[in-house]
């Protein structure tokens, strides 16, 4: 698989704050697979939800906190470091085109594997997986693939309208109104690809007055756009259950 990589720098205009402890407060931090990992919620579950970070990495506090919310639903919540202790860093001396390099989404999709294959290995039967920017196109390969059993995309990076045709898995896209790594225009064509596949449930959705990364790296002190994240998490889980329970 060749990706040609290509990024704005759109994807670091706000980045998380990991100082302010919001998030993380109910799971822990183990080995899965291979890699350290977030987990949250019960262990006995047999439903279990992937979330791949952005560019910014598994220990983001929204993040943790979202996975949170998910494992509150009764889900098995995994997020993996597959930027394996490297995430990128605002303002960092390395610029992002240099970063990506080292840690493109296709290496992600594989180290994707055996974490999955760890996940069976605990008697989970279904396996959903959400991707955020990056992780986007981690996710959307494993649906290629049927790797898991449903997928979800918020403000994604590097996908194509030709992953849409290859999609095996219900999938659906929350794509934000400002956006220039997949702004409306091709969130839209994403969407015709889909409908050309009925035999696919899918969902797509374009949140208006919200940026890229709007989901996770939200102002909290921003009223509306606390609630348009607010809403993306419930449009997520909603999908989660449909399609795992």
């Amino acid at each position: 698989m060749i990706i040609i990589i290509s990024i704005s720098m759109e994807c670091c205009d706000n980045p998380p704050n990991y100082l302010s402890g919001a998030g993380g407060e109910d799971g822990h931090v183990q080995q899965l697979g291979g890699f350290n990992c977030y987990i949250s919620g019960p262990a006995h579950s047999t439903q279990a939800v992937l979330l791949v970070s952005d560019v910014f990495g598994y220990e983001a506090p929204k993040l943790r906190k979202l996975a949170d919310k998910v494992a509150a639903a009764g889900f098995y919540v995994v997020v993996p470091d597959f930027l394996r202790g490297d995430p990128h860093i605002a303002n960092d001396e390395r610029p992002l085109e240099e970063w990506i390099k080292n840690h493109g989404p296709d290496q992600g999709f594989e180290d994707a594997k055996p974490v999955i294959e760890a996940l069976k290995s605990r008697c989970v039967t279904t396996i959903g997986a959400v991707g955020f920017c990056w992780g986007a196109k981690v996710v959307v390969e494993l649906s290629k693939y049927a790797y898991v059993q449903a997928a979800v995309l918020l403000h994604p990076s590097f996908v194509a309208v030709d992953d849409m045709h290859a999609v095996k898995v219900p999938i659906s896209i929350l794509g934000a109104e400002i956006d220039r790594r997949s702004p409306p225009e091709l969130v839209k064509q994403f969407e015709m690809a889909l409908n050309a596949k009925p035999e696919i449930d899918a969902f797509v959705k374009i949140f208006p007055g919200v940026a890229h990364g709007w989901s996770v790296r939200y102002n909290d002190e921003d009223k509306l756009a606390v609630k348009s994240a607010e809403e993306s998490h419930q449009d997520m889980l909603g999908w989660l259950e449909k399609h795992l329970k």
